[in-house]
């Protein structure tokens, strides 16, 4: 049996060109002119669930990349009943079932029904806001419908083991970035909570920054911009060579990272009193 490059545990497969434009064209035909929203969606909706279902951080994030290699490998064919609110459930449950933290089928799909009804914060599902109106039979969840949905659980998470090969292995930025400070002597933490929020955010960006680059080149972006905004000064030189970063991907996504927050303004706005479709 081949040994495994103790390399292989600091980097993920990263998808190619040819994928992207493939999802490109597929996204088009099966969800029209709204892609991106509806995967923005999509990724806000993982994280909430996660949320809710007091998952650690790392199991929400493994989640949504595991859902982003999905989508890139293949979208879900209309004729399996299976569509993105569901999809993501089965994400979130695949994760959860690696980790130290497995969650119920029924767990899953009560906090999915939750979020899914007129009592949910999601602003895309209830766009004026929870209903005041709103009590638990707007979510209930019979043992019929119970049924039904976890055997639709159960399908979307086959399709999404098959659709990524079952490659689950998913390694996250957070914890190089955080060593990556401590290597700086800068390890303050308003600037580590800054570096966090920033990685935590590139999670939910349209331009699937956790598919086409590596975790080092995220974790020192996020540095490098989390010190500009805390007005923490680093080491002089370009000390992101250090940790196998040029200045052309360190560009990008410093540029990534730093538009986010003027994408999420553009959807809310462009959603306005709307809801986008996950379903």
């Amino acid at each position: 049996m081949a040994l495994t490059s103790s390399i292989d545990h600091l980097t993920n497969p990263l998808v190619s060109a040819a994928q992207l434009y493939r999802l490109q064209d597929d996204a088009a035909v099966q969800l029209g002119e709204h892609t991106l929203s509806i995967r923005f969606a999509q990724a806000q909706l993982t994280q909430t669930a996660g949320v809710l279902l007091r998952l650690p951080q790392e199991v929400i994030a493994t989640a949504i990349v595991i859902l982003q290699r999905f989508i890139v490998n293949g979208l879900p064919d209309n004729t399996t009943n299976i569509d993105n609110k569901m999809c993501s459930a089965a994400a979130i449950y695949l994760a959860a079932k690696l980790s130290f933290t497995p969650l119920a089928p029924r767990s899953v799909i009560n906090v999915y029904a939750y979020l899914a009804s007129a009592a949910s914060p999601l602003w895309f599902v209830n766009p004026g806001g929870p209903s005041p109106a709103a009590d638990a039979r707007s979510y209930y969840i019979s043992e019929g419908t119970y049924e039904r949905e976890r055997q639709r659980l159960f399908v979307a998470e086959n399709m999404i083991l098959a659709g990524i090969g079952f490659d689950t292995q998913v390694v996250l930025p957070h914890t190089l970035a955080l060593t990556y400070l401590q290597a700086l002597g800068a390890s303050s933490s308003s600037l580590a909570k800054r570096v966090l929020e920033h990685l935590n955010s590139a999670l939910l960006s349209p331009q699937l920054l956790y598919l086409t680059n590596q975790p080092n080149a995220l974790a020192v972006a996020a540095i490098y911009l989390a010190a500009r905004e805390t007005s923490v000064r680093l080491v002089e030189e370009n000390w992101w060579e250090v940790f196998d970063v040029d200045r052309e991907d360190l560009g990008f996504l410093v540029l990534a990272y730093g538009s986010f927050e003027n994408f999420v303004q553009a959807e809310r706005q462009q959603w306005e009193g709307k809801k986008i479709p996950l379903t």
